[in-house]
């Protein structure tokens, strides 16, 4: 068989490992109309078999470096990748035919010969589904396999049963289907973003906050992915917030490594080393939040939340907080100044352990707030660094704050497809 037959979008990936009640939903679905596009989602949603994607290292390589690099032309991908240029155009074809790559319009040299041609990763053959659910409400994202956002979806939700949720995603994808064209077929899997750490080092098994309570030690994946009927990636929301602000053109193409910081309803983090999300040996790499337990200040939003409301500020969500800020000056001033040597803190740690190039202040807290934050981290981290005259890394803040975990959560498995093995 060749490489190219081997690689290719397939539902027939194993076929012979589904259970034979799945096999007979497989054979008994409904008929629809063809105009009917809500109809036509559902037929492509029943089959309980995913279109899987698994690639040579060559097309991995030439993946990550059309990521970091931005459409390169094949001469420029051979001599960066040091692969010939024969092996080059015959892996790119074979990228090509699969719907992953395509040719962007090039200008001429101003050498003789033809145009140079520059290749790009191609968002139109592979898609995938993020989500995440919040106190009252749950979040969905659709990705292609560009890592451009198609779809981002909230949507009312009080259920702490993790099969309600799938279903209530099951059903807003088929309602999404009507407005966006958004086929089963073209999904790589789904990821889901979940509040809670690793348990025995089985990312599927979590202890999660105590508004899910049903979440607690089941296998996610399982549960979720029998619902909708595909590959189900579970990751910590702030790790899968890791993963989004490292896919920013700002990022990829300047760092291999990034620490990301997510203040959210807690304090998590996530690490990308060497171009890979890390997980740790647990599959609890980022817990930052161990540093300031809940039971005390900490920086987070649920304690800035708090904060308000020991003064006198009635406050009922993360979203109020932007209409908050110029009501409250010396409130926000005093909780941020607090939350940024904490922050500092924080980062000191993982910068002397890991050697990133960038770390980002992420959350879903308002950006202009995340800005604040940063900039005074910033101050702190150069008082503190004066006289070191190593490398250190930039200090960023986030530029999609509170979308970063169910975006980064679509983009589970779509990086799982260029991983290297062992690091997911």
């Amino acid at each position: 068989m060749s490489s190219l037959a081997q690689t290719k979008l397939s539902p027939l990936v194993r076929r012979n490992s589904v259970p034979w009640h799945q096999t007979q939903r497989l054979n008994t679905r409904a008929r629809f109309h063809f105009v009917d596009t809500t109809k036509l989602y559902w037929a492509n949603m029943r089959p309980l078999i995913a279109p899987e994607i698994t690639l040579t290292e060559a097309q991995k390589r030439i993946l990550v470096e059309l990521r970091i690099k931005g459409p390169t032309p094949r001469m420029v991908l051979a001599r960066e990748l040091g692969i010939n240029t024969a092996t080059i155009t015959r892996v790119t074809q074979q990228l090509t035919a699969l719907g992953l790559v395509e040719e962007r319009d090039g200008s001429q040299s101003t050498e003789r010969g033809r145009p140079s041609v520059p290749l790009a990763v191609s968002g139109k053959e592979a898609w995938a589904v993020g989500a995440t659910v919040h106190p009252g409400w749950l979040e969905l994202a659709i990705v292609d396999f560009s890592g451009a956002l198609l779809v981002h979806d909230a949507h009312p939700f009080t259920d702490p049963d993790p099969r309600t949720f799938a279903r209530t995603i099951d059903a807003r994808l088929r309602g999404l289907a009507a407005t966006h064209g958004v086929m089963r077929g073209r999904f790589l899997g789904v990821g889901i973003a979940v509040p809670g750490y690793a348990l025995r080092a089985d990312r599927n098994r979590r202890k999660v906050v105590d508004w899910l309570p049903p979440w607690n030690d089941v296998p996610l994946d399982d549960v979720i992915g029998d619902v909708l009927g595909m590959p189900v990636w579970i990751e910590n929301e702030g790790t899968a917030a890791a993963l989004a602000e490292y896919y920013q053109s700002g990022v990829i193409g300047q760092h291999r490594s990034v620490l990301v910081l997510f203040l959210g309803h807690g304090f998590g983090g996530g690490v990308v080393a060497d171009r890979d999300l890390f997980s740790g040996e647990h599959a609890n790499a980022g817990e930052v939040g161990r540093l300031f337990p809940g039971n005390g200040p900490r920086p987070s939003g649920i304690d800035l939340m708090a904060t308000l409301r020991r003064s006198g500020v009635s406050i009922d969500s993360l979203a109020e907080l932007a209409d908050l800020m110029p009501k409250h000056p010396d409130v926000f001033e005093a909780w941020t100044s607090r939350a940024a040597v904490q922050i500092e803190q924080a980062i000191i740690s993982g910068v002397a352990w890991l050697d990133p190039g960038a770390v980002v202040l992420s959350g879903a807290l308002p950006l202009p707030l995340l800005d604040d934050l940063t900039a005074r981290v910033r101050i702190l981290s150069d008082e503190r660094n004066s006289g070191y005259f190593a490398e250190k890394p930039v200090i960023l803040a986030s530029s999609i704050g509170s979308k970063a975990v169910v975006v980064g959560a679509a983009m589970g498995p779509i990086s799982a497809v260029t991983a290297k093995i062992g690091s997911h």
